[in-house]
């Protein structure tokens, strides 16, 4: 659960399979390359494969909100709610549910997304447990999100934030594990419920204690022994 290597990362599937699916999104025109920050667009009842690069997923919850009038409605409109991300190899859908609504933006240039319907899958029965199994796997990592997010202090809640993504998404540097992308205090904080200010307060004194590191372009990273010692710490059970 807390390997800092997706479970079903393109490193371990089965590389014929994988460029079987290429190949077939291709001759089928079911694969596009997204520019970052483009919107990735989605529909409910289709499954969706990041090729390379990251999705970012983000939510937004509409409120009507009665004023004097009784017979006028105001609409708010909340901030765009970072939800996850979805790493080169991995699947997403989208849910419709409202008064919610879910998109999908490219994290990153270059990022490539292929998208099926479900009996496509047919066609390679050993990839559909493979997308089962990855759905689980993220299933999972949102019930550590949620315990996380319940966190009362919000110093808590950053920290175990970073802690999942970069556990989940980060690659070994001279720093620790870093996170292959960058991530906005903005972001963090609507995903955290708090503020850009106070994220960025908050980071502040994460540095200072030796926590969190950034390296390069503001990549955040934990230090390794952070990583191992989490990891060793679930695998004997505490």
């Amino acid at each position: 659960m807390y390997s800092v290597t997706p479970q079903n990362s393109d490193a371990a599937r089965p590389f014929l399979t994988w460029q079987r699916i290429i190949d077939w999104a291709q001759e089928h025109y079911r694969v596009r390359n997204f520019s970052k920050d483009e919107r990735v667009p989605t529909r409910p009842g289709l499954l969706y494969l990041v090729q390379k690069g990251a999705v970012r997923l983000v939510g937004t919850a509409q409120v009507n909100a009665t004023g004097t009038n009784a017979t006028r409605l105001a609409r708010i409109s909340p901030e765009e709610a970072f939800l996850g991300f979805v790493g080169t190899g991995q699947p997403f859908e989208i849910v419709a549910q409202s008064p919610f609504t879910l998109q999908a933006y490219a994290h990153v240039d270059q990022t490539s997304v292929v998208w099926m319907y479900w009996h496509d899958l047919d066609n390679w029965p050993h990839f559909r447990r493979e997308v089962l199994d990855a759905f689980r796997y993220q299933h999972q990592r949102k019930l550590l999100w949620l315990s996380t997010l319940g966190q009362r202090r919000t110093i808590d809640r950053l920290l175990g934030f970073l802690t999942l993504l970069i556990e989940e998404y980060g690659e070994p540097t001279d720093e620790g594990y870093c996170l292959p992308f960058p991530l906005t205090h903005a972001q963090i904080g609507s995903a955290i419920g708090s503020t850009r200010v106070t994220v960025t307060r908050l980071m502040g004194k994460l540095r200072q204690k030796g926590m969190i590191r950034t390296q390069g372009d503001n990549l955040l990273c934990l230090p390794t022994d952070s990583v191992l010692s989490r990891s060793e710490g679930k695998l004997n059970g505490n």
